[in-house]
């Protein structure tokens, strides 16, 4: 009798791990030399957090998911939506939007 041939796929896709620990290591750097008063929050900032801090961790995330890695999934998405919420936070109000907390 003969064997069915068994089809395996290899995983050959990049280790995401450096692009989200990166990507959160720089956003902290940045927003904790805001909090030393050696940067105004500015565009800079915001723009790292949203799109380095923010969509990069989680597409690092999206990457850990489909690598069977339950905890760097949970972490680069979770701190991903983090920085996205950060910015959120402080460019909403600016915009008008809402309205202001009494």
């Amino acid at each position: 009798m003969i064997e069915p041939a068994t089809l395996q796929i290899k995983d050959t896709t990049a280790n995401p791990a450096p692009l989200g620990l990166l990507a959160f290591g720089m956003t902290t750097v940045l927003l904790n030399l805001h909090n030393a008063g050696l940067f105004p929050m500015n565009s800079m900032i915001l723009a790292m957090g949203l799109c380095y801090g923010g969509t990069a961790q989680v597409i690092a995330g999206i990457m850990e998911w489909k690598k069977n890695n339950t905890f760097g999934t949970t972490a680069f998405i979770s701190y991903g939506s983090f920085w996205l919420s950060l910015v959120a936070l402080i460019a909403i109000p600016k915009t008008g939007v809402t309205p202001r907390a009494r």
